[in-house]
């Protein structure tokens, strides 16, 4: 009798250590994920928000949305090309850290004869911002889980 109850003990610590039985009765056990690339205390992915204010920082922001995902900046001069002028928006889709969960959209002016007229932007240079916003949160990420 006493080897049988051994037995039943030594079973049952065997079943629960290998998480096949639960103590509150559920089945499903919770998942840990350290940085996770879902982010639910704003609206956005927290490493796109702060990757892309990270790389905007040079730039003069307008308009910050945390919870709409959206930055816009203001018209930013490049003290080396004073003859012309960029102005982004960035937008956060989702809630992943996904490339297509970024968009970044830019005017660009340009000076002719004291009046700022409307140029082309060229698509590089928005594919360029984003790989960089891009590269800054994955990095941001991976940060966080390697702490």
């Amino acid at each position: 009798m006493r080897t049988t109850r051994l037995a039943l003990i030594v079973a049952t610590g065997s079943l629960l250590s290998l998480g096949l039985l639960s103590g509150c009765g559920g089945r499903e056990r919770p998942q840990a994920d350290l940085a996770a690339s879902q982010v639910t205390t704003i609206g956005v992915n927290s490493y796109l928000w702060r990757a892309s204010l990270d790389a905007l920082s040079f730039m003069p922001l307008v308009q910050t949305d945390s919870a709409g995902g959206v930055i816009v900046t203001d018209w930013y001069v490049n003290p080396q090309s004073p003859s012309e002028r960029v102005k982004l928006t960035i937008s956060i889709l989702d809630q992943d850290l996904r490339a297509d969960a970024l968009r970044v959209a830019g005017s660009r002016e340009v000076s002719q004869n004291g009046q700022w007229v409307a140029a082309p932007l060229r698509a590089a240079t928005v594919q360029k911002l984003e790989a960089v916003i891009l590269t800054k949160a994955r990095d941001l990420r991976r940060s966080s889980i390697t702490g």
